[in-house]
């Protein structure tokens, strides 16, 4: 029995791979289009590595001669590390100076008394304030765990909370301000009040002030110590205060030179005159003029208070306003370490003072109450830059020397010496960063515009695929002459020399070790360095940097006319030159906008192709299918003619 066969299934007649063969041959001038459009897509892609390459070189070329290029950056470095560090800003001076930490600014840190660790913190409305800033705490009541949680969560960067072990099932807890300063304190109002005098976390404050004096009267021109009594000399927070009110009095200057004799009127010695000449005679020199003492002179000052240190040193304590209204005094006692006693000196010659008796007072209890278990309290940071003392709320202070942060730790066992320096490790690693991508813009040139398999196998830094896909653009651009173009302008200004000014002792790359034959080579021809890549004599870069970091500077871009602008030298000149190909409207744009046309005509014509291919495609299948049926329907005829010729062949 013939089996059944259906046209365009069963390919009895192999017209499928007829129709391919034909199909084949159809397809040429498609298949020709779509390795063209390969060929355009892989010329676009690899200006636009050239384009990616030279914009990498540009961004490093600006760094060099820029606002913040690297010779500008500066480093600090402190004798005394553990206590201050500083940080440099570019526009800072290159300096060196001495600085005390006589202590760091601190916070409130204050612990209760041990609690049990099931202790319960009644439910309440719990405020801390930390200057103008204040956490309110909603709270249930709960374990002194889930409290110290709650207080974390809100903290708000206000103050922050610490569960610290203590003996057998027992555990206290912190509350820390997380602002230094002495305006700073830290302040319980409401339940947070009543639970810190429970907790045993601060206590009432004792009497407020003591004492230790008595009231005085200083006439013209007299001095009064004031002793400080010594317990108070080691207590923190003790300010001592009183007042002093100025009066007029009789100037005693005037009083005592009315009491002065009259100095005597001698007469004149005379003269003689003989031929013409005058010849006049010393006036009688008398001993009794200079025995006589001297008028004093009216002193009026306002600068009367000092404090005394323990090296019997005086450092005067200002009173403005002396003469004009009464004077009250507060005196914190940590704003002069040292001090042992307060001295009045009424240098005046016509004001009576009258001092209050002094007293004492611990300013922590100004609350109404103070710290039971005080970790650390709110206290301001107290340096002396250069032999002057001065005070700051915080630890990281940018105030006292111009472009200078100082960062206090902790306090000095010596003073500390800083000293600002330029960055010369960052300017080193900008020039290697520099000569690197410009040895790599270098390779990509060479490899689209020349055809030697060298140029990559000397590439040692690239991977295996990166190999590979260069291999794919080798020699793309043979026969265009942009690129080497775009190589030669580089190598002239790399090589060029650049008078930077009349003192200038580099004046060219090469004399800090970076050329295309920075290494010598000792004469031996090397293709490699014909390639245009650079090199660096290390050692002679670092001597440079050492030396002649400003003219390094100025080598990359400097101002020749004096808008300000820098104008001139390798980093400006290259700048400038890649620009001319990189920015928009550039000549590697037009390059790609060129290829972007080819591009979208190429696959304009690869649409109408396949288009075509298809309808023909569809035809020739649709011809060969009726062929395929008649054939068939011949073969069904022929086998029906033969079944009945075989039949009437039997019936005989």
């Amino acid at each position: 029995m013939a089996g059944i066969n259906i046209p365009g299934v069963t390919d009895q007649y192999k017209t499928n791979e007829t129709i391919e063969k034909l199909m084949k041959v159809e397809r040429i001038p498609l298949t020709r289009e779509q390795s063209q459009l390969d060929e355009l897509k892989a010329q676009k892609d690899a200006w636009r590595d050239v384009n990616s390459q030279l914009s990498s070189l540009r961004e490093k070329t600006k760094g060099l001669y820029s606002f913040e290029n690297p010779f500008n950056n500066k480093i600090t470095d402190s004798t005394q590390e553990s206590s201050i560090t500083a940080e440099a800003n570019r526009s800072a001076e290159i300096q060196s100076f001495k600085i005390d930490v006589l202590q760091p600014a601190t916070a409130d840190r204050f612990m209760s008394d041990e609690m049990e660790k099931d202790f319960k913190v009644p439910s309440g409305t719990y405020t801390y304030k930390v200057g103008e800033k204040q956490l309110n705490l909603n709270w249930k009541g709960g374990t002194l765990k889930d409290f110290s949680n709650a207080i974390n969560r809100r903290s708000n960067g206000i103050v922050k909370s610490m569960i610290i072990g203590g003996s057998a099932g027992k555990s206290s807890l912190m509350i820390e301000s997380l602002t230094t300063g002495r305006e700073n304190r830290l302040e319980f109002i409401g339940n947070a009040k009543d639970f810190a005098l429970s907790s045993g976390m601060i206590e009432p404050a004792k009497s407020a002030k003591d004492a230790f004096g008595e009231d005085a009267t200083l006439l013209p021109e007299n001095t009064l110590d004031i002793e400080i009594p010594k317990e108070l000399l080691s207590r923190k927070n003790i300010h001592v205060t009183f007042s002093i009110i100025a009066t007029d009095t009789d100037d005693v200057a005037e009083a005592y030179n009315k009491t002065i004799p009259g100095i005597p009127s001698l007469n004149s010695s005379g003269s003689a005159e003989f031929g013409g000449i005058t010849i006049t005679n010393i006036d009688s020199d008398s001993e009794s003029s200079e025995k006589l003492p001297k008028p004093k002179d009216k002193v009026s000052t306002e600068q009367v208070v000092y404090a005394v240190m323990e090296d019997g040193s005086e450092k005067l304590i200002e009173t403005p306003g002396l003469f004009t209204e009464d004077t009250a005094l507060d005196i914190a006692l940590k704003d002069y370490p040292g001090i042992t006693s307060i001295k009045i000196k009424n240098a005046n010659t016509a004001k009576q003072l009258d001092i209050s008796a002094p007293s004492s007072y611990d300013s922590s209890k100004s609350l109404g109450y103070q710290p039971k278990h005080p970790v650390s309290e709110a206290d301001d940071a107290i340096l002396k830059y250069e032999g002057i003392q001065m005070t700051r709320p915080k630890n990281d202070i940018d105030d006292i020397i111009p472009e200078i942060t100082l960062h206090v730790h902790d306090k000095t066992e010596k003073t500390a010496t800083i000293s600002v320096k330029p960055d010369k490790e960052a300017s080193k690693d900008a020039l290697i960063q520099f000569v690197g991508q410009y040895n790599r813009t270098v390779a990509e040139l060479n490899i689209l515009s020349q055809n030697k398999e060298e140029i990559i196998s000397e590439l040692d830094y690239l991977t295996a695929d990166e190999r590979e896909a260069e291999m794919k653009k080798l020699g793309m651009f043979v026969t265009d002459f942009t690129l080497p173009t775009i190589k030669s302008n580089m190598a002239a200004i790399i090589t060029a020399g650049y008078q930077t000014s009349d003192q200038a002792t580099v004046t060219m790359l090469s004399q800090i070790g970076i050329s295309t034959n920075a290494s010598g080579g000792n004469g031996s021809y090397s293709q490699s360095r014909l390639r245009g890549y650079l090199e660096i004599d290390e050692k002679k870069l670092d001597q440079a940097i050492e030396n002649h970091l400003d003219d390094i500077k100025m080598l990359f871009g400097y101002d020749s006319d004096g808008d300000l602008v820098s104008d001139r030298g390798i980093g400006v000149q290259l700048d400038k030159q890649i620009a001319a190909y990189t920015q928009t409207g550039g000549i590697l744009s037009m390059k790609t906008s060129g290829l972007d046309s080819k591009i979208k005509a190429s696959e304009q014509r690869i649409a109408r192709l396949e288009t075509q291919m298809d309808r023909k495609e569809a035809e020739l299948r649709s011809k060969y299918g009726q062929m395929e049926g008649a054939l068939n329907s011949l073969e069904g005829q022929q086998n029906s003619i033969s079944n009945f010729t075989n039949q009437q062949n039997r019936n005989r």
